[in-house]
């Protein structure tokens, strides 16, 4: 997440970048160091993390609870993706909600000077999660939404746009904030083995519709609704998620070809808030990164 800090304090001559070095010890286990502790004494402090990965947590989470106890104002995480947000529900006996598992964690970070942490998380997966982080800790949750508005600001006036939720859920979380566009609504409905996507409500035909969630991993959803707006004669699709999960280099299939063949999506917003992704698709049609920084930074100095 370096890039994205970098961003963050060129946004606000109030935010310094300061340094760790994550060093590993022979055997692999985290040998960390905070640069000039003695300096951020009496500071309001925040750390950016990226959990984009179970192998990275640790290190990240000692440097977590130890930046607490060193005499700092205040302190804040900034956890621009809560990674096992997808997973906050039982649904059969014995099934593990590593969501509660992770914001239990969260809530023992120790307390500042100035009382309890602040986490700041973007549109995490289920709303609901808010009530597993303790009162230890102050959970602000943020959405990449307004950065998307702005985004479809700077799209030529001609183009008509309407917004698709690929469930309703995805209605239920965003409709609220992007109420002054249209709104098509898709759904999922079984029939024998399989899950088929169907056009619930709305109206695509002749519209540059733009499929809005939380994430992507797969992808398998966002193509299949494209299918569908596409069936019903949309004039462009496009896609905006807040976070690119794509493991196993899903983003693949969404890629423009040289072939010739028609484009299935026009452009695919993702955020900064997933950097291997970030990282993998630059400069790779149709992805465009909108970066969480100016946000970041806003969300830093309320």
């Amino acid at each position: 997440m370096e890039d994205v800090a970098r961003k963050i304090a060129s946004d606000s001559d109030c935010i310094h970048l300061h340094s760790i070095n994550w060093r590993s010890f022979d055997d692999g286990f985290p040998n960390l160091f905070i640069n000039k502790a003695h300096n951020i004494r009496g500071q309001h402090v925040a750390f950016l993390a990226s959990f984009s990965s179970p192998a990275v947590i640790f290190e990240q989470l000692s440097v977590i609870f130890a930046l607490p106890r060193l005499f700092v104002a205040s302190f804040t995480l900034v956890l621009p993706f809560f990674p096992t947000g997808s997973f906050e529900r039982m649904e059969e006996e014995g099934d593990v909600a590593t969501a509660f598992t992770m914001a239990r964690i969260l809530s023992n970070i120790p307390i500042s000077r100035g009382g309890p942490t602040s986490v700041v998380v973007y549109d995490i997966h289920a709303l609901q999660e808010r009530f597993y982080f303790g009162d230890h800790v102050l959970p602000l949750f943020e959405t990449g939404i307004p950065l998307l508005k702005q985004r479809l600001q700077q799209l030529p006036e001609s183009e008509k746009i309407v917004i698709a939720f690929p469930d309703d859920g995805a209605w239920k979380r965003f409709y609220k904030q992007l109420g002054h566009y249209p709104a098509v609504i898709c759904t999922k409905v079984r029939e024998d083995d399989k899950r088929i996507v169907r056009l619930k409500e709305g109206d695509p035909a002749g519209c540059h519709v733009v499929i809005v969630d939380d994430l992507v991993q797969s992808g398998g959803t966002l193509i299949e609704c494209q299918k569908v707006l596409a069936a019903h004669g949309a004039a462009k699709v496009s896609a905006y998620v807040t976070h690119g999960v794509f493991p196993k280099r899903s983003w693949e299939q969404f890629l423009h070809k040289n072939d010739g063949s028609e484009m299935a999506f026009t452009y695919f917003w993702i955020t900064d808030s997933c950097p291997v992704t970030v990282k993998a698709i630059a400069n790779k049609a149709p992805f465009e990164v909108i970066s969480l920084a100016g946000s970041i930074a806003d969300a830093l100095q309320t």
